[in-house]
């Protein structure tokens, strides 16, 4: 006759378990394991219990997740007792202590497991004890995992990290943004959590949609339509226009507070490309899958699926807008994982964009697409193949439209598009170009073999240095927002004789996604180039023109084209400047010592000809400042002067953190910094 353990209590030995599975930095407050691993918990039965073998015990565990759990889901598993487990599925054996007073029950959930929160029941003979729950998560370290990776320094990185580098600016002026992930901060794991359950996916067939989240390809492309709010209640507006309410992307420095405020009170304004990117890779390492920030520099928003970006301007140079553009840059996330829906060949990095450009099969989502498959120009391939692979491989032509209504090719480039593609080097804070994960070099054989296959118009022909007319643009060494500077269109003749052209000279305030503001400086002039020779006509760009103009992300992009309607010859070139911005003085007052105030002394130059108002100084840090950003406003700052204020944290974790900081104003704002801080006990 079978035996019937009489238990006091069930300890889930959060401590131990943690450590073996890589969880610890979430806490010890409840169980979290990664699947496709053996955990232990321990049953303590309750005193003056009569001996017992386990071989004469029947009892059995039922584990189940979601609100429908079914066997034919697997979301629900019902365990008998073994005499070990076994690698690859679910399965429990258990071993009596020599004192008789307790059962070590180790415990294996299957590597395809879906993530989630599992309640542990104990069976039996139909008499049922809650034992409690445990959250399970993708798993890195396991070889049967389909986000497993190899190397334990890129787990360290892409799925234990907390601090990260995001790169934005111009393929030319490269500039780290430094930002606070914070996975493991307290309640971040929940709220991604209540992410999958508030998806549209979910609400319509929760079964469906639970079971399915074993897969981390479903779990990522169902993350790229959450992180936006343009379908449903996701977590981030964007706003790429004028922000008058809310908080202006560029304010931001991690993405905790983000989160949280989604989870109180629904979607967060505002977000642009690299805050939505950066929340998907917090929700990404929460949820165990190895993830990564990339920037794409001339970055092309292909809206016909040409694989052409189609600029269009009038004789006098005038831009006829229209649906295609380059952003300066672009931000997205690559996840690591198998594609067993695709071949083994397409395993490894895909990308996906929670930045909500297009439609894919209705919803505001993108990805996740195999980076080799965008390599190789395989775009039939799921998913968002041919919208990615333009992003970084589309060519530019540059069209006029005559009096006559004739629309006449002048320019382009098969190399402007996808350059610098940068993401956060593994172990440091320098920056990694991994443009080769997803073209081949530029104006190679193998680049122009996959962009034909890809292209279904006619290609356009690359230009050597042909006679004619050329134009560059020269910069001014010193650019600071707040100065005022010079710049020069160059118009170099190869002919043979002489050339009579007329010069326009424009100056644009320009957004980071290619969007054209207002002019903030103009010149022409009709000039006679030599044969041979070189003409210079500058530009001067000051601050009374361009500083009420320009955004946060301080860009302008300078056009200059020359016109000879005799001879219909036309030439254009661009350049996008960034402004160089002040710097932010960060020195460390007193040690850093767990649980002991110190202090950050900040400071700040402001260079531009006129008074700052509403400035405040934001600092946040995992370990740091208690999971919250901490906000000094101190009023106004006159021109030329410094912003100055000390601000007191206690650290609360031991060990090497990242302090973040960031600096507002009413007309100077997306100012970062951040210093290391080695907190001692």
């Amino acid at each position: 006759m079978s035996q019937v353990l009489d238990i006091e209590r069930c300890d889930l030995n959060i401590k131990s378990n943690s450590s073996s599975h890589h969880t610890e930095p979430y806490g010890e407050e409840r169980l979290i394991v990664r699947r496709g691993q053996p955990f232990v918990i321990t049953l303590h039965l309750k005193p003056g219990s009569k001996d017992f073998n386990l071989s004469d015990t029947s009892f059995s565990l039922i584990v189940e997740t979601g609100p429908l759990p079914r066997k034919e889901s697997d979301t629900k598993v019902t365990l008998n007792l073994r005499d070990s487990t076994v690698d690859g599925e679910w399965s429990t054996s258990a071993i009596k202590d020599p004192s008789g007073n307790t059962v070590s029950v180790s415990i294996n959930s299957s590597p395809n497991s879906p993530i989630g929160v599992h309640s542990l029941t104990l069976d039996q003979k139909g008499q049922r004890t809650s034992l409690g729950q445990f959250t399970l998560l993708f798993n890195a370290w396991c070889s049967r995992d389909a986000v497993y990776m190899r190397s334990e320094t890129k787990k360290q990185e892409y799925v234990l990290a907390q601090n990260g580098q995001i790169y934005r600016g111009t393929h030319k002026r490269i500039k780290g943004l430094p930002w606070n992930f914070g996975q493991f901060e307290a309640g971040i794991l929940d709220i991604c959590l209540k992410i999958l359950d508030e998806n549209p996916k979910f609400v319509s067939d929760a079964d469906k949609d639970v079971s399915a989240r074993r897969n981390p390809i479903y779990v990522t492309r169902v993350l790229s339509a959450m992180i936006n709010s343009n379908d449903d209640r996701g977590v981030l507006v964007g706003n790429w226009g004028e922000i008058t309410s809310g908080v202006h992307p560029g304010t931001w420095i991690g993405s905790g507070d983000i989160l949280h405020q989604w989870a109180e009170s629904g979607p967060v304004s505002y977000g642009q490309c690299w805050v939505f990117a950066a929340v998907a890779c917090t929700v990404s390492r929460a949820l165990g899958i190895p993830c990564r920030v990339v920037t794409n520099f001339g970055s092309a928003h292909d809206s016909d699926a040409n694989l052409l970006i189609e600029n269009l301007y009038d004789e006098d140079g005038e831009r006829i807008s229209g649906g295609d553009s380059i952003w300066n840059f672009h931000v997205w996330v690559d996840s690591w994982m198998t594609r067993p829906d695709l071949d083994s060949k397409y395993d490894g990095w895909q990308a996906s964009d929670p930045t909500p450009q297009e439609t894919s099969g209705g919803v505001f989502c993108c990805g996740p697409a195999s980076l080799k498959a965008i390599k190789e120009g395989q775009l039939t391939n799921k998913y968002d193949a041919p919208f990615i692979f333009a992003e970084v491989n589309a060519d530019v032509v540059d069209l006029v439209r005559l009096s006559n209504g004739e629309i006449v090719e002048f320019s382009g480039s098969t190399k402007s598009v996808g350059r610098f593609i940068s993401t956060k080097a593994v172990g440091s804070d320098d920056r990694k170009d991994i443009t080769y994960h997803y073209k081949y070099p530029e104006g190679s054989k193998e680049e122009r073999q996959v962009y034909e296959k890809a292209q279904h118009h006619n290609k356009l022909q690359q230009r050597g240095e042909e006679p004619g007319l050329h134009l560059k643009i020269k910069l001014s060494d010193n650019m600071t927002v707040g100065s005022d500077f010079e710049v020069h269109a160059v118009i170099t003749n190869n002919h043979m004789e002489a050339r009579i052209c007329t010069v326009l000279f424009f100056a644009k305030a320009v957004g980071y996604n290619g969007k054209l503001g207002e002019s903030c400086g103009f010149t022409s002039d009709k000039v006679e180039v030599p044969s041979g020779e070189v003409k210079r006509l500058p530009l001067k760009l000051q601050y009374d023109s361009y500083g009420s103009v320009i955004t946060s992300d301080r860009l302008i992009q300078l056009t200059a084209i020359t016109i000879d309607k005799q001879t219909i010859d036309y030439n254009k070139t661009e350049k996008t400047i960034v402004l160089d911005e002040p710097e932010i003085d960060i020195k460390l007052v007193g040690e850093a010592t767990v649980k002991q105030p110190m202090m950050a002394e900040l400071t700040l130059l402001n260079p531009l000809p006129e008074p700052l108002k509403d400035c405040s100084f934001t600092v946040e840090g995992v370990g740091l400042t208690h999971g919250k950003p901490i906000t000094e406003k101190i009023g106004a700052v006159g021109q030329k002067e410094e912003a100055k204020v000390r601000v007191e944290f206690s650290p609360t974790s031991v060990g090497p953190s990242v302090l973040l900081v960031n600096f507002d104003s009413d007309k100077l704002k997306n100012i970062k910094s951040f210093i290391n801080v080695d907190v001692k006990e």
